[in-house]
């Protein structure tokens, strides 16, 4: 769907009444939310606070004329999916928003598709920021986890099972397709822009492996660059199972070599990476039942440094790793 620019034109505070302002919910940790200068929350008792933010930019990370309903999903997911890292259960989050024009038509798609998923998770917008200019969105989120039980990166042993939620490559698959670097027939493409667009942040696992996971990360930047940042913290090495790797209904009909290259370095994936000991590997197992996510043991960490990546035949594959960065992709 194409920005429209139109008449109907707003100030600053209508559309923050229009679009963004909801009364809190009763039984809710937000004591004063949007309206003031600064918004109250009640953080449970005996848990600290847990604070991500992520920023969209147009032509950065989404593409000039989105579909404003599908942006305002993801504006939120990818900070809900930072939550679920940690383990964190999500409170409020800020959004500060940089508009061209205060288009009404795409303010209450924006606005509908960022709401609708907060209440999915039962939080609230408690404030942030408006102004004109270029197109850029940043959302800070607010969570709380008992400190004991936060998953960090640094957690993870050597022989702890390297494990993934949901699947991979998809999203990634959709961007080369839009970029026209491959080809994908309409409903291909249909299927694999769905993850793109509207990623699935995993808080429900990220809740389910308290105590579980001894460490985690969200599948943002690409598998082994995010996977990297967990083997760096916790000072292992990994070896990778290429053929356990699970990937998305699209991109599995795609060719082995390109499948293994997306799966891996693709991102915009939003999935979890996670390590647990292997005595643990039924109470993963019983964590994605329990939040009804399919999770999927990837390999294993060892003490020597490295990523090692095999067939199913014990055989080392090639391995590049082509993870997403900002200031050198």
């Amino acid at each position: 769907m194409a920005i429209r620019y139109n008449r109907r034109m707003l100030s600053e505070f209508q559309l923050i009444e229009r679009y963004f302002h909801r009364a809190p919910r009763p039984a809710g940790p937000v004591r004063l939310g949007v309206g003031d200068d600064c918004a109250l929350l009640q953080i449970p008792a005996g848990e600290t606070l847990a604070v991500s933010t992520d920023m969209l930019v147009e032509g950065r990370h989404f593409f000039t004329g989105a579909d404003p309903h599908a942006l305002g999903h993801k504006t939120l997911a990818v900070n809900l999916s930072d939550l679920a890292a940690i383990g964190a259960r999500p409170l409020g989050f800020t959004l500060a928003i940089s508009l061209p024009s205060a288009d009404a038509e795409w303010l209450h798609a924006f606005s509908t598709g960022l709401l609708a998923l907060a209440d999915l998770h039962q939080i609230e917008l408690v404030g942030g920021d408006t102004t004109r200019g270029p197109l850029n969105l940043c959302v800070t989120v607010l969570g709380s986890v008992p400190e004991s039980a936060a998953i960090r990166r640094n957690g993870a042993r050597p022989g702890d099972e390297i494990w993934v939620s949901g699947s991979l490559g998809d999203a990634k698959l959709a961007l080369s397709a839009l970029l026209g670097e491959i080809s994908l027939t309409g409903d291909q493409l249909s299927l694999a822009s769905e993850r793109l667009h509207r990623p699935t942040p995993r808080n429900a696992l990220g809740l389910a492996l308290r105590g579980i996971a001894t460490a985690a990360i969200d599948v943002s930047d690409g598998l082994l660059g995010d996977l990297g940042h967990i083997l760096k913290q916790s000072d292992a090495g990994a070896v990778i199972h290429a053929d356990e790797l699970p990937y998305g209904l699209a991109l599995s009909r795609r060719d082995p070599e390109q499948r293994r290259a997306l799966a891996l370095n693709g991102g915009d994936d939003y999935e979890l990476c996670f390590c647990a000991p292997a005595s643990r590997h039924d109470a993963v197992l019983d964590a994605g039942r329990q939040s009804h996510t399919e999770v999927t043991c990837i390999g294993r960490l060892r003490a020597e440094p490295g990523v090692q990546l095999l067939d199913a035949s014990g055989r080392t594959l090639a391995l590049m790793n082509q993870s997403f960065d900002h200031f050198t992709s």
